[in-house]
């Protein structure tokens, strides 16, 4: 086993893909008959696709058949997809490539766990896969955050075990799902909607390269 692994969620820590899939979820609702709005959008934060889809359709009280909802999952994938095509290296939220650096000159174990089932696609525009040792995307898990399914499938990936491993967060199920996974959670946002986390920050760029040195050498001695 090795000592120390760091897991990262994609959309709100990596990079913010989460106006893309507003666009989508929005334009959806919209072809449906009604309104979506940003406050409703939070609702989404680290909820997988078929679940975002039951809380919009319970939002505009719209009944659908297993046929019309497999269809509209589609077409909002598809929307999404269109949206984020021309993404690149700008799109990088602050100071992620710093954080990276540094646990990759150290070699540190880095794996992404995240809901999106098109986490890959994402990284290999914005050029950051080469960072990763493991990607657990929505394509490997069975089971949304806040079950701790997705991070435990990447702790083992990277061979660290559970307690020992990191997570970056930005929403409330993320955190919640590494909390039951007995790993040390970061939430990256508001620190009034992420208390539970054990360390919060407004983004990367609060973080010092020394706390993450810490961090490495706290799980390291455990």
């Amino acid at each position: 086993m090795k000592n120390v692994g760091f897991i990262f969620d994609l959309d709100g820590v990596i990079v913010d893909t989460a106006k893309y899939h507003y666009l989508a979820w929005k334009k959806l609702a919209n072809a449906l008959g009604f309104e979506f709005t940003v406050e409703q959008n939070e609702l989404f934060k680290g909820v997988s696709r078929k679940r975002c889809l039951e809380i919009l359709l319970d939002i505009g009280q719209v009944k659908a058949s297993q046929t019309q909802f497999d269809t509209w999952m589609v077409e909002k994938n598809v929307d999404y997809l269109a949206y984020i095509e021309n993404m690149d290296a700008s799109e990088i939220l602050p100071d992620v490539p710093r954080v990276l650096d540094y646990l990759k000159n150290n070699n540190v174990p880095i794996a992404l766990g995240s809901a999106s089932k098109n986490a890959r696609p994402i990284l290999k525009k914005v050029g950051l896969l080469p960072y990763f040792d493991s990607i657990v995307d929505g394509n490997q898990v069975t089971k949304a955050k806040p079950d701790p399914e997705v991070f435990l499938i990447a702790a083992r990936n990277l061979n660290v075990e559970p307690d020992h491993c990191v997570v970056f967060e930005d929403a409330v199920a993320g955190i919640e799902a590494a909390n039951r996974a007995k790993m040390t959670s970061i939430g990256i946002g508001d620190e009034h909607v992420l208390h539970e986390a054990k360390y919060n920050f407004k983004d990367f760029t609060e973080m010092s390269t020394e706390f993450i040195a810490s961090l490495v050498q706290k799980n390291f001695a455990k």
